[in-house]
């Protein structure tokens, strides 16, 4: 699914909401979300998942074209780790 068809999916279900609202109400779940990673800390959507972020070390790569090496600093990345709910509902027993 793509941020559109997240947008008509919502639209759908709540006609009482134009179009450019229901577009701001994504765009302040998804803002919300990234602010609260940038600041350090998680998100927690109960049945849903967990938002974190977590560490990489800095280490050399390899550029691919030219196969010369090159730093790459450390730096944070995304992380999401599903909940219950979730992983039961895509692994039935």
């Amino acid at each position: 699914m793509i941020r559109s068809e997240l947008l008509q999916a919502l639209a759908a279900d709540n006609p009482e909401l134009r179009a450019e609202e229901v577009e701001q109400v994504v765009d302040i779940f998804f803002d919300e979300i990234t602010q609260r990673l940038a600041e350090g800390g998680r998100v927690e959507l109960r049945g849903f998942g967990t938002f974190s972020t977590r560490q990489r070390e800095a280490r050399t790569g390899r550029n691919p074209r030219t196969g010369e090496s090159v730093p790459v600093p450390a730096k944070s990345v995304p992380y999401f780790k599903p909940g219950k709910e979730m992983r039961e509902r895509l692994n039935p027993n």
